[in-house]
């Protein structure tokens, strides 16, 4: 559907599912604003949405196959990959194969994917990298609801007069949804925000209480939550009639295992008591509650509070899962999980196995749960995946114990890889890749967190010979002699197909019903507009659940009998801090696509390690000093960020950086495999590990126009306006630093400057070209002390004094971005809070604008107000 000159789409990037508005520049790239007419943002972005221009770029994309590293037709590749998949199974069975797909997917792909797997080749070895994400939230509401049902909608969160966010940093990882929790704040002072978290987070800003409790207490709390309900006297006796488990829930839980979480008691009690007192209540919770081996325990017992209230399924009540993925919810809809079938059927139910199978008429259909992440890629190492198939995912670098993986992968038989990109650490390893359309290239459809069908459009031509997923998958589908059940000419023939499917989950009882949408005509579906399922005769939308009418045999909810349990790994003497890792700000994944973006690699532009003051005094730690973290499985190294944000004993790594961007701190090396035994999803928040400084014989800083090709223990680069910036750190230092220096930038015969003075470990190399600079290389044997932010503007300009490190008296350093969406510096609002005397976060944006936008930063602000009043109280 175009606007007036514009297409409407979807970002690519959280669950949040906002609509954007792509204008094509006429030079391969495109124009992105929020559409203000959409449901879920309402014209609102964050500082990725707004910069998705900026990474639309075909640098660096996968132009055409390959198989076994020489270019290929489609014809030849696409053979291949029929033949090999299909003579393994003939040899080894349909398990012998496997397909690890993504939430980068749109809807229809997953679907043909699912049906390929599932339905013609019968295996369920079909898995996906929301496993990693959001699997203990489908366990926990298959287990108390009978299906993955999201019961409330994000108006809910607005509706709320109490919202609590559980492992949920709204703020950095779905800013949308904050700025709209914000603003109704800011019209209801009388509302209440509660964050639960072990670490101070960005989204502490808005909270009236933040419970930091203890890693992977989470079960712990809940259940003394829902103690003290049943003795507060809030238990809605008339709403658990229609819940199964009551007693045994209540007789599990328990207030006396409250000192497990750290927090002190008048906290806790001050939490109880604002729950017991408020009808209208949300708990929105993400992945700090999902990644974890008692994740579904978990959102059983955030679940088991709604249930014993009833505040579930009206109007500001209700428990609410995030995801992280842009179709993450499409691909639990159509069964892109290992355990699931299509549309919420249940691949253990023979009647909906038949029913599926009699709809698309195959020759057989997978008759047990395949195998789900971590254990796929151990099957993947131990030979017995012989054939592999990864769209759109990077399991070599997200995956835990990630140097496993990459070895499994690399000792595959067959490993085929479709992306937008070669240049990522599992695509080589592949023996075949496919080249894909990418985001802003493809047509389909995405859910989002609150069931919110919205299109993705295609506003530019797929570079090169690209094609997208359904079509490609499609293709081996024929090619592997199921011609009839493959030929599909469009997105919206998948659609109808899967729309029709639907009613027989209808037919089951089952929640996820689009049916109404089965005849949906070319035209219809070009201009579909966000709609929120269920989509039938009889119902449009809505929320789920308030009627006491579950999808469990008995048509009554569970709730479940649980108990606290610890996290898999036990600190000690050899392993004494739990490791918490997650997302950064202005960053999404390992960063495929967010680093084409300078602006916002500009926000944090090198992997660290927040550690506690204490901590870092004992274990001799300084600021901006280099850390070895080590687990039972891995080692990585970072840059210490010495901060209260984190507990005592507990440490916080981001995990977007991988082998292209920071080798040696691909965090998920470190992280053991250890999973949720119902789920299957990792551990990623409670690894155990020992950290020691790691004490390098030089340090140094260097800016580039070109990528650099760095060679030392620990190296770190991102792209800058002007080129790319590096951070580097080894053991070993050059005997010639010219030399070094030219090898890393390579540049063979540019003029170069320098200064050196060998007794101080100190070198500084500028190579120029004309007037104009190359690059430029600090050497020291601490971390280099120089103005990073004004350094990388530099590459291209003249700068004759680009080797003092400091920018001139007339021309002020910016300092580190803390606005991306308009490129403000840290330095430029701290004269500003001085000079122009600002006290407030608004003030800041009259000012400047920072914070204006999509409110990300407004914490970091609120944050910079402080430290200034700090320094004026001082003096």
């Amino acid at each position: 559907m175009k606007d007036t000159d514009g297409v409407r789409s979807t970002c690519p990037y959280c669950g949040v599912g906002c609509g954007v508005i792509l204008r094509p520049d006429g030079q391969g790239g495109l124009h992105v604003t929020g559409d203000r007419d959409h449901p879920a943002n309402k014209g609102r972005l964050c500082s990725k949405g707004l910069a998705l221009g900026e990474t639309v770029s075909t640098q660096g994309r996968l132009l055409s196959p390959t198989v076994n590293g020489q270019e290929a037709s489609w014809d030849d590749a696409m053979q291949t990959v029929a033949d090999r998949f299909s003579a393994t199974i003939a040899e080894h069975g349909p398990d012998s194969v496997a397909f690890y797909v993504s939430g980068q997917m749109l809807t229809e792909d997953y679907y043909v994917a699912n049906k390929l797997m599932k339905g013609f080749i019968g295996s369920a070895n079909i898995d996906t990298n929301s496993r990693l994400c959001m699997a203990s939230t489908v366990a926990g509401h298959r287990r108390a609801f009978g299906t993955d049902t999201v019961p409330g909608t994000y108006e809910d969160l607005e509706e709320a007069d109490l919202v609590v966010l559980v492992g949920s940093n709204l703020a950095w990882c779905h800013p949308v949804l904050y700025q709209r929790l914000a603003a109704a704040k800011k019209q209801r002072p009388e509302m209440r925000v509660v964050v639960i978290d072990p670490r101070r987070i960005a989204t502490c800003d808005l909270a009236d209480l933040h419970l930091q409790l203890r890693a992977g207490t989470d079960v712990a709390l809940f259940n003394g939550l829902l103690s003290a309900i049943y003795e507060g006297g809030c238990i809605d006796k008339a709403y658990i009639a229609n819940v199964d488990g009551f007693d045994a829930a209540l007789a599990a839980a328990s207030i006396d295992r409250m000192d497990e979480t750290g927090l002190d008691r008048r906290d806790i009690q001050t939490f109880f008591n604002l729950f017991l007192r408020t009808d209208r209540t949300v708990t929105v919770f993400s992945q700090g509650v999902n990644q974890s081996s008692a994740g579904s325990d978990k959102v059983n017992a955030i679940l088991n509070c709604h249930l014993a209230t009833g505040r579930i399924g009206l109007l500001g009540m209700g428990p609410f899962s995030v995801t992280g993925q842009p179709n993450a919810m499409g691909g639990r809809e159509v069964g892109g999980l290992a355990n699931m079938l299509a549309c919420h059927l249940d691949i253990e139910n023979p009647n909906h196995r038949q029913a599926v199978r009699g709809f698309w008429e195959s020759p057989g259909i997978a008759d047990h749960a395949g195998l789900k992440a971590v254990d796929m890629f151990r099957a993947v190492g131990k030979g017995e995946i012989k054939a592999l198939w990864v769209i759109h995912t990077n399991p070599a670098v997200t995956m835990p114990d990630a140097d496993a993986v990459r070895a499994a992968i690399a000792g595959c038989d067959f490993t085929v890889v479709s992306d937008i990109t070669g240049a990522t650490d599992t695509a080589r390893l592949a023996h075949v890749l496919l080249p894909a359309a990418a985001w802003g290239e493809k047509d389909g459809t995405v859910t989002n967190s609150d069931r919110t069908i919205s299109r993705q459009r295609a506003a530019l031509p797929p570079p090169g010979q690209a094609r997208p997923d359904w079509a490609i998958l499609a293709e081996v589908g024929r090619r592997m002699g199921w011609h009839g059940a493959f030929d599909y000419e469009t997105p919206a023939e998948i659609f109808r197909e899967y729309a029709a499917l639907s009613h027989i989950a209808g037919h089951f009882d089952r929640d996820f019903d689009i049916s109404g949408l089965s005849d949906i005509s070319d035209h219809e579906y070009a201009d579909f507009a966000p709609t929120r399922w269920p989509v039938t005769k009889d119902r449009q939308g809505g929320r789920f659940f308030a009627d006491g009418k579950f999808f469990t045999p008995n048509g009554k909810a569970q709730m479940l009998a649980l108990q606290y349990r610890p996290p898999a790994a036990k600190t000690g003497p050899r392993f004494p801090f739990r490791l918490n890792t997650g997302r950064v700000r202005d960053q999404w994944h390992t960063m495929t696509r967010t680093a084409l973006s300078p602006r916002l690699s500009a926000h944090l532009a090198e992997p660290f390690l927040e550690i506690h003051p204490d901590d870092a005094a004992r274990t001799g730690l300084g600021p901006a000093s280099l850390v070895q973290v080590t687990s039972p499985v891995g080692s990585a190294i970072l840059r210490t960020l010495i901060t209260d944000r984190v507990r005592p004993g507990e440490v916080f790594a981001p995990m977007h950086w991988t082998s292209d961007t920071a080798p040696s701190a691909r965090i998920d090396m470190v992280v053991p495999d250890a999973v949720d035994p119902v789920s299957g999803q990792p551990e990623s928040k409670a690894a155990v590990v020992a950290l020691a400084p790691y004490h390098a014989g030089w340090y140094g800083f260097a800016v580039s126009s070109q990528p650099m090709t760095p060679e030392t223990d620990y190296w770190a680069m991102a792209r800058t306006p002007g080129g790319w910036r590096a951070e580097l750190a080894t053991f070993t230092t050059p005997q010639d630093w010219e030399g070094y220096a030219r090898t890393l930038f390579g540049l063979p015969d540019a003029t170069v400057q320098m200064v050196q003075d060998a007794a101080r470990g100190m070198a500084r190399l500028a190579f120029h070209n004309g007037d104009r600079l190359l690059a430029a290389l600090f050497v020291a044997r601490e971390p280099v002390a120089v103005m990073r932010d004004y350094l990388v503007t530099l590459p291209g300009t003249d700068a004759p004094s680009v080797l003092t490190g400091q920018s001139p008296a007339d021309m002020p350093d910016p300092g580190p971005i803390v606005c991306s969406c308009f490129g403000i510096g840290m330095n430029t609002i701290l004269t500003a809070i001085e000079t122009d005397a600002l006290t407030t976060v608004d003030q800041i944006g009259i000012a400047l604008q920072a914070g204006t936008n999509c409110g990300s930063c407004r914490p970091e602000l609120a944050a910079l107000l402080a430290r200034g009043q700090v320094q004026e109280a001082a003096e």
